[in-house]
């Protein structure tokens, strides 16, 4: 009893990290925003408080219409991504005819949770791991290596298939896409701006947003001299081209943590992910010795070449290379097992090679 409270308060625990995550990617949307508007402004004269005052009223007037392109850029990554997936890893589908035990396996997981069978793919390498992908019902696929199915005992295998099953219960795979199409808005932004770093420095702007006018549109020359008592005003655009530099600066700074952050919000939700799925496939198969010794394995064959925007699908990083910390896709392997032993009573006998 105090291992199934443990282990369905573990999962409620992690959907509840998972949504505040997500939450971040909206607040960073917001962020990039208002950086691209300080860009603008900034090249339309004015003091440092006049770049940040037009860039604010401006943001309240646009989001809607920034909340509608990135909604455009979303559907259109949504539905390409989906092609990206089938495509990165090479692997081929089977038949129950072809894998009779394997598929067999996967059909009765899938009927004692009511799920629709997922396609199932092997891909031919040695290395032992596993991936789910997919967007909707229908279009969901399970793959697993040759190695994986070389070196893996039945039982392991089912405990890998359950944790793979339960990304697609979950809707995991769907949270990923939806990751990393947010994190590449920011990628591409990030990557512009460092590709394209060639402000002048001898730039001095010769026009300004004159908020106060009506009759000429929202741009306006700048007039060379102060007019009409605007002596003030004035003086604060013959300093244009300073603070221009520095609202820019600023702008690119906020675009560059974005991103970072951005990815970090990424990595976090992968890691968060990887603890529900295990749990989820102790909850399918009522084994969690078998999940625990697959991971021991897999731990140390895991790596074998893929896209690296497909390595946080994985059910270990392939390319992760030990990485650690808040850099790391997956959580590290000892942790994983920390939580099974901790929370479903499992045992950790430290598999073989």
């Amino acid at each position: 009893m105090g291992g199934a409270y443990g282990l369905y308060t573990h999962i409620r625990a992690n959907r509840i990290r998972s949504v505040i995550l997500l939450a971040g990617f909206i607040v960073l949307l917001h962020a990039l925003q208002f950086s691209i508007l300080l860009i603008v402004n900034a090249f339309s004269g004015g003091d440092l408080e006049y770049i940040f005052r037009a860039a604010g009223e401006q943001f309240w007037s646009t989001w809607p219409l920034a909340m509608l392109i990135a909604v455009g850029w979303f559907v259109i990554a949504y539905f390409m991504y989906s092609a990206m997936i089938r495509s990165a890893t090479g692997a081929r589908g089977v038949t129950r005819t072809q894998a009779p035990e394997l598929y067999n396996m996967l059909e009765n997981l899938c009927i004692s949770r009511g799920i629709t069978m997922p396609r199932l793919e092997i891909i031919d390498t040695p290395a032992l791991n596993a991936y789910a992908a997919g967007l909707r019902d229908g279009d969901y696929t399970i793959a697993v290596t040759r190695g994986l199915l070389e070196r893996l005992e039945p039982a392991e295998i089912e405990a890998v298939l359950a944790h793979e099953l339960t990304h697609i219960r979950n809707r995991d795979t769907q949270l990923m896409v939806i990751a990393v199409i947010f994190a590449g808005i920011f990628g591409f932004i990030g990557d512009l701006l460092i590709r394209s770093w060639d402000f002048p420095y001898g730039w001095s702007p010769q026009q300004r947003r004159d908020p106060g006018s009506d009759d000429q549109g929202p741009w306006q020359s700048t007039p060379t001299s102060s007019q009409d008592g605007d002596g003030d005003r004035g003086g604060g655009r013959s300093g244009g081209g300073g603070a221009a530099i520095i609202a820019i600066l600023i702008a690119v700074a906020i675009i560059l943590i974005s991103w970072g952050v951005s990815t970090l919000i990424r990595f976090a939700l992968s890691r968060s992910r990887e603890y529900l799925a295990d749990a989820g496939s102790v909850e399918l198969t009522k084994n969690p010795d078998a999940m625990i010794s697959a991971l021991r394995k897999i731990e140390r064959n895991a790596s074998f070449d893929v896209p690296s925007r497909m390595e946080a699908f994985f059910i270990e990083n392939p390319l992760q290379n030990r990485i650690t910390g808040l850099l790391a896709t997956h959580p590290s392997v000892d942790d994983r097992i920390e939580a099974l032993v901790k929370y479903a009573a499992g045992r950790d006998l430290v598999a073989g090679p």
